[in-house]
């Protein structure tokens, strides 16, 4: 899924890592700072989180450069931490992957915006109109913020990929649709179980490492 192989140049990998680090610098800033410093055990939890993602990232498949697929998995970091914490963690992972020779550093920032922030904000913007307009419930959170935002995340992060790598002139679309984009819907469904089915898990026995989910709102309330 993500274009390791030095493919995209020039002004496209400018502009995304001018978007790329400004998104990560407010993140930065934004950060419970005095809470991760006190707290061990939720540095623990998102370290915990990062290798997981980075050993998750290294399965791939694909038939041309660049156009491979893979599970995402932003969409329970965002859940779990709030965007701006999933961000770190998922650029943390990219950094690992960069280190162990299986992406290449000039990359690091399309890849940041292609599979790290355009997913956790795509995630994110599922959960601010779930909570908006319908009704806090279990399975209304886990349907919709866990499931469905997976899946789209999944396709959010495949078409901005796919897009880049047209408009780059990379591949002709032609080729990116029949070998990527009308595969995407394939990937969806899994990557929104995968997410659905960790964070059932951890809403019934671990709800307080979920930052975005209210226990006495969505269950004892009900």
């Amino acid at each position: 899924m993500t274009p390791n192989e030095g493919l995209v140049s020039g002004i496209w990998l400018g502009i995304s890592a001018l978007i790329y680090t400004g998104i990560m610098a407010f993140a930065l800033w934004r950060l419970p700072w005095s809470v991760l410093k006190r707290e061990r055990g939720i540095q623990h939890l998102l370290f915990g989180a990062a290798v997981v993602l980075m050993l998750m990232w290294t399965l791939r498949a694909g038939l041309s450069p660049g156009l491979s697929i893979h599970f995402v998995g932003m969409t329970t970091l965002t859940l779990m931490f709030g965007w701006d914490l999933a961000i770190c963690a998922g650029s943390a992972a990219l950094i690992g992957l960069t280190l162990i020779g299986r992406e290449a550093g000039q990359d690091l920032p399309l890849n940041g915006l292609c599979w790290v922030v355009i997913p956790s904000l795509v995630s994110l913007t599922v959960l601010r109109v779930v909570e908006a307009k319908l009704p806090r419930n279990f399975f209304v959170y886990l349907f919709l913020c866990a499931f469905l935002g997976g899946g789209l995340s999944a396709a959010a992060g495949g078409l901005s990929i796919g897009s880049l790598l047209w408009l780059a002139d990379v591949y002709p679309w032609s080729k990116i649709y029949h070998e990527y984009v009308r595969y995407l819907p394939l990937i969806m469904f899994p990557e929104g179980l995968l997410n659905g089915i960790i964070m059932t898990g951890m809403m019934v026995f671990h709800p307080d490492w979920i930052r975005t989910f209210d226990a006495r709102r969505y269950i004892d309330e009900q």
